[in-house]
């Protein structure tokens, strides 16, 4: 039999410790994506935030799977997404930085009080990241709206409180970035992993 690509597309991966998948989460607008990006410059791979790709993909196409308009719908669009990269990742070796990850989508259906279906909460058991997750804290100074970020700082900052409730109730360990510029906080980043 003849193996093909997808084959080699293999979820039960992200359990073989190859891949140390590391998130970046936090308030909207402080700083993640900026962040990541230095890491990538360092050599690092990153995958950037599901939520900011979907909101460009469904309005390029004409979607309605936006969070202002089918939260549900985006959010599984979302989970979806986070999940590919993290198995994508897994099959690598070594540091993988996420902005954002699988548990956002999740997070954001609780603080809705949408109905949160059951595979979403399967996929945040079986899709474990570093028990390491790093926080941007709320930024004002730096906090700009954008054609992806439409929202403004006060439903930004609804969101943060709940989204790391969210984490803690899933086991992970918060730690807060400095605000400070990107290379330092790379800098934190990197040596607060042991490198």
């Amino acid at each position: 039999m003849t193996s093909t690509p997808e084959d080699g597309y293999l979820p039960s991966n992200i359990a073989s410790g190859r891949c140390r998948p590391v998130v970046i989460t936090g308030c909207s607008g402080g700083g993640k994506s900026t962040l990541l990006a230095e890491l990538g410059r360092r050599g690092h791979r990153v995958f950037p935030e599901p939520g900011r790709q979907i909101v460009r993909e469904q309005d390029w196409i004409g979607g309605e799977a936006l969070p202002w308009t089918a939260p549900a719908k985006f959010a599984e669009l979302v989970l979806s997404r986070a999940m590919h990269q993290l198995v994508t990742a897994a099959a690598t070796d070594g540091l993988a930085f996420f902005d954002r990850s699988l548990v956002e989508p999740l997070a954001g259906l609780e603080r809705l009080s949408l109905p949160v279906p059951e595979p979403f909460r399967r996929a945040a058991d079986r899709c474990r990241y570093d028990e390491t997750v790093f926080v941007a804290p709320p930024w004002p100074e730096i906090y700009r709206q954008d054609a992806e970020r439409r929202h403004g700082l006060d439903e930004a900052l609804a969101e943060y409180e709940p989204l790391l409730a969210t984490y803690r109730r899933l086991g992970y360990r918060l730690v807060d970035l400095p605000k400070t510029d990107v290379a330092a906080r790379a800098d934190f980043v990197l040596a607060t992993l042991g490198f």
